[in-house]
């Protein structure tokens, strides 16, 4: 498929971006060679092929689930202006 000046400016009109008629033709050409990629995936064919989340056949490797870290909460809240019951303070910023 082939898209056209008309559909270049379509699309540009749909997602509000401004290509000046000098880069039309570009774009017109890299959407085309897009649109081709994807024609050929939609060529190949995937009956029968079960979804995969990762090309290779692996486990994710878990780390034991322990606090690693003290607890500092006091301390970093010391250093901020507003601070009351546990909790920053700031400006109200929606009405």
């Amino acid at each position: 498929m082939t898209l056209d000046v008309e559909h270049i400016q379509k699309l540009a009109d749909l997602a509000r971006l401004e290509i000046s008629a000098a880069e039309v033709r570009d774009v017109s050409a890299k959407l085309t060679a897009i649109v081709g990629l994807v024609d050929q995936l939609a060529a190949v064919a995937t009956a029968g092929i079960a979804p995969m989340a990762h090309p290779l056949n692996q486990t994710q490797r878990l780390r034991a689930d322990v606090v690693t870290e003290d607890n500092e909460h006091e301390r970093y809240q010391s250093n901020a202006p507003l601070v009351e019951r546990g909790l920053y303070l700031v400006p109200k910023v929606i009405e």
